[in-house]
């Protein structure tokens, strides 16, 4: 059974993320923090929408910041597509395909997201209770690693 399949029943029942996001030496952007907050899980066809919403506290700050976000996830025989739908699902963003890593039992982006000069690449690793997605973002003013807990608990 490969990872992509074991990881659609997990998908569909995440309820709940937290995040913590680190800013690298190189990066200006200064973008360190904790976040927290809830998951809706949309089911259509081989189509899942997260619809995310919750709260962002940057390092250094008491106040919190309010996040939302819509992320869908397409299953295919070879991958897992991901895109992030902030400009409404006509005009989604596709991030990266992630297939499966067969030594490690996890799903990587095949090939890095271009977004300007900045490289978006990420590691899904699935749990019993959800999963984990760790992203790096490169680029000129950017050097950030952000740690996605998705749990159904």
């Amino acid at each position: 059974m490969t990872a992509i399949i074991r990881l659609v029943p997990l998908l569909t029942t995440i309820q709940h993320l937290e995040f913590t996001s680190q800013s690298g030496p190189n990066s200006r952007c200064a973008w360190s923090g904790q976040g927290k907050g809830t998951v809706k899980a949309v089911i259509r066809g081989n189509t899942i929408r997260f619809h995310e919403r919750g709260h962002f506290i940057p390092e250094g700050h008491s106040r919190a910041v309010p996040f939302t976000n819509v992320y869908r996830w397409e299953v295919e025989p070879n991958c897992l597509r991901l895109f992030h739908e902030r400009r409404g699902a006509e005009h989604a963003v596709w991030l990266f395909d992630l297939i499966e890593d067969e030594a490690s039992s996890t799903l990587v982006s095949h090939d890095a997201h271009l977004c300007g000069d900045d490289r978006y690449s990420a590691r899904l690793t699935p749990l019993t209770n959800g999963f984990d997605l760790n992203w790096h973002i490169e680029g000129p003013r950017k050097d950030e690693a952000i740690h996605y807990r998705y749990r159904h608990t």
